[in-house]
């Protein structure tokens, strides 16, 4: 799939496909972004370095359930954009512009690609996690017919390193999978399959256990990964027992307002809030959880 666009203001600009080669630029490009961005407002970025950011746009671009799109002026990388398409519900991002070429509608047309995308493939919903102090995305995205449904914290801090007692943490296996599945069906309505069944191949997944049975899994406790649990404590649990949470740290409701409280007892601090916004099929979720920056 190949789309071409003339920005509004004149600009030639090409929206095509991303390949390997696109990695560095856009890498760069979305920490740079994201680390403007921060400085404006008076926050700490997103990513740590250069390299920080790179890694998961590399690994977005090469995979092959994930559209990824770059934008190009004059031959040049000017931004990117990533729709995935592991789940029943697709999520958006990271989008991010080259700070230069910012507020010249580049962001609008890497959203339209992933949105046509999604309409080509009939998906029944799409979403994505906003930065709440980004005004001009907000806008955006609510211009483009999306809902905010609710707002998180991203925890950040030092690992907790502690057990509950009869809660037991363990590595989640694949026969693990239907257990997993089943508990984010009650809480959002449908499954993530196949984020959980990449998770458990790549050692990364854990489940918590009480009583014998599976009360709760995570696909790792971070920013780009979601927790789903029975309760409050077996989330708790998979917290505490994290090696580490990584940068920005991990996503919290803030109507979840006893784990959220739980959360800055132990040390843990507000990095920024997120909105969460949705397109099409939407189910207000039942039960503890925590998303990842898609939603």
């Amino acid at each position: 799939m190949a789309i071409e666009a003339l920005a509004p203001a004149g600009t030639g600009v090409r929206i095509r496909e991303a390949v390997d080669a696109d990695w560095v630029d856009a890498g760069r490009i979305c920490y740079e972004a994201f680390a403007t961005l921060a400085d404006q407002h008076g926050f700490p970025h997103d990513f740590p370095n250069v390299a920080a950011a790179s890694e998961p746009i590399r690994w977005l671009i090469n995979h092959p359930r994930v559209f990824a799109v770059v934008a190009e002026r004059d031959g040049r990388v000017i931004g990117s954009n990533f729709l995935d398409e592991r789940g029943t519900i697709s999520a958006i991002g990271p989008i991010s512009v080259d700070p230069h070429a910012q507020n010249r509608h580049v962001g609008r047309l890497l959203m339209d690609a992933v949105l046509e995308r999604a309409h080509a493939r009939e998906a029944p919903g799409v979403r994505l996690l906003q930065i709440a102090y980004h005004n001009r995305s907000l806008g955006l995205y609510a211009k483009l017919g999306m809902e905010v449904r609710g707002a998180f914290a991203a925890m950040h801090g030092e690992p907790i390193r502690r057990s509950f007692p009869g809660y037991d943490v363990r590595p989640a296996t694949p026969d693990d999978e239907y257990a997993c599945n089943s508990h984010c069906l009650r809480v959002h309505g449908h499954a993530r399959a196949g984020e959980v069944r990449e998770a458990i191949d790549a050692g990364s997944a854990r489940v918590v256990e009480r009583l014998g049975r599976i009360t709760g899994y995570t696909t790792r406790v971070g920013y780009f990964s979601h927790s789903v649990a029975e309760t409050n404590d077996d989330l708790r649990a998979l917290i505490a027992e994290a090696d580490d949470f990584g940068t920005p740290g991990f996503l919290v409701p803030l109507s979840n307002n006893d784990l959220f409280r739980w959360c800055l007892e132990q040390g843990l601090r507000v990095f920024f809030v997120l909105n969460l916004m949705t397109l099409g099929l939407y189910q207000e979720p039942e039960g503890a959880y925590m998303p990842s920056v898609g939603y």
